[in-house]
């Protein structure tokens, strides 16, 4: 786990108000306002369109087999509760009964998933409207009401309802974006599983080799098929070299190795030693690398299609342009970016949503004459994981984004402290293209920043008298 410092920006009073300065993102442009933090965006309400009237207020706390439920019918101040098994019978009868007891009505119904079984099967019934609760959220309110940290699932229904009746303007219903955008969202989170799982199976296979045949690792890289090929064949550097040198050449070169290649494996492979003689450590290890190179193809062949349905997805998406146009994003990018904004455009009022929605900028805190700021945990690790990778792989493409860099570096800034000031700074850039549906030019944004820049401050020199010193004119004579 990396260490971030707490106090990594520094505070300036100015005037009627304090502003905080990004020392370590963004140099000195002022970041986010000490008095008041920007709420999360799926938080925040909907001022565009009128108030809902509902029949009735629904606070789920849910589990993984029974849920706990707590109703308020409107113009009563009673509060019913009750159970529901986790079944889609169960929830369809549930749901069926409310439709039958306010009929053409509205139901609000709060929940602590903004994703999960439970979230999808409501979301089918039109005459719910869903508020996704943060969990974090519900469990500050419980603690400010019962501070001996007392909990229970009935007691967690009843609170859940209290946040929705009682500060119905904190919350935004959730409103899913188009089924594309979404597949595309889901897909592309799987791709990062599915890589990120092999990545932790070729770290393994590496700890594992090195125990037993280390010379395989200095061979072929890791990730390669035929490394894995070569272990299925021959797990051990003992059987390998009592091949017949014929059979292995041959074996070799069907694997696509040139020539000059297969010289030099033959001759390094009569050339090693084993590392070890305990049949112990051998025999298990064994297994356990034929598992793990297995577990690697099995996860290598499942993105070919996660990449082609992406990739099919992707060019048939309407702002498809606007990512593509970007230094840096390609096919892998391309699609993540899209996801990252999706298409809903009123979902982010300003760029700096969505600077603090995918974490890349800090949370402020400040108590009395103390002014900090800290990393930001409460966030979607894969949407920062986005803009920060991308913003990385823009410094190949940006004339502005490697100048920027390079300055943040300059300034003594470490290299993941440059990358997340460079993120915070396109994810301005790219929000108002997304939200104009214009794709990006670097020569305009380079044209813009012309404009915009501040004149470098004279450099005023004061002279003073001082016997026995030699005089300004002198020097530079």
């Amino acid at each position: 786990m990396h260490w971030f410092p707490k106090r990594i920006l520094r505070c300036r009073l100015d005037g009627t108000h304090s502003r905080l300065y990004y020392k370590v993102f963004a140099e000195a442009s002022p970041c986010l306002r000490a008095q008041t933090e920007r709420r999360n965006p799926i938080s925040q309400p909907n001022t565009n369109t009128p108030p809902l009237v509902f029949a009735a207020w629904l606070g789920i706390d849910w589990a993984d087999r029974k849920h706990r439920w707590a109703l308020r019918v409107a113009g009563q101040a009673q509060i019913e509760q009750g159970d529901l098994e986790h079944s889609p019978e169960a929830v369809d009868q549930f749901m069926g009964a409310l439709a039958l007891r306010f009929p053409g009505q509205l139901i609000a119904i709060a929940l602590e998933q903004s994703r999960g079984p439970l979230l999808y099967q409501l979301s089918k019934y039109a005459h719910v409207v869903l508020y996704p609760i943060h969990p974090n959220t519900l469990a500050h309110y419980r603690k400010s009401l019962y501070p001996s940290g007392a909990k229970s699932d009935p007691g967690d229904a009843a609170l859940i309802l209290e946040l929705l009746v009682k500060h119905p303007e904190r919350w935004r219903p959730f409103q899913p974006d188009t089924v594309e955008t979404r597949t595309l969202q889901f897909l592309v989170e799987a791709r990062r599983e599915v890589v990120d799982e092999k990545t932790r199976y070729s770290n393994r296979l590496t700890a594992q080799l090195k125990m037993y045949f280390p010379q395989l690792l200095d061979w072929f890289e890791v990730d390669q098929a035929v490394l894995g090929a070569v272990l299925l064949r021959w797990p051990t550097l003992e059987q390998l070299q009592q091949a017949r040198p014929s059979a292995v050449a041959k074996w070799l070169r069907q694997h696509r190795l040139s020539e000059a290649r297969v010289r030099e494996l033959q001759q390094a492979i009569a050339a090693a030693i084993p590392a070890i003689a305990d049949t112990a450590v051998i025999e298990s290890s064994v297994l356990t690398v034929q598992r793990l190179v297995r577990q690697l193809e099995l996860l290598r062949d499942s993105l070919a299609p996660l990449d082609a349905r992406i990739a099919e997805l992707t060019a048939e998406h309407p702002d498809r342009s606007i990512f593509q146009s970007l230094p840096g994003a390609g096919p892998v990018m391309v699609p993540r970016l899209i996801a990252a904004f999706g298409t809903q455009r009123e979902r982010f009022a300003t760029a700096a949503e969505l600077q603090c929605y995918s974490g890349i900028a800090p949370v402020s805190e400040s108590s009395g004459q103390q002014h900090w700021v800290h990393w930001r945990w409460a966030c979607s690790k894969f949407l920062r994981q986005t803009f920060h990778e991308w913003a990385r792989l823009s410094l190949r493409k940006s004339t502005w984004a490697r100048a920027y860099y390079d300055r943040q570096r300059a300034n003594e800034k470490s290299h993941q402290a440059a990358v997340r000031a460079l993120a915070f700074k396109w994810i301005r850039v790219v929000f108002r293209c997304w939200k104009d549906r214009q794709p990006y030019d670097e020569a305009r944004y380079l044209a813009a920043l012309a404009k915009t820049a501040k004149p470098a401050k004279p450099l005023e020199i004061q002279l003073k008298k001082t016997d026995g010193l030699t005089s300004l004119k002198q020097l530079l004579s």
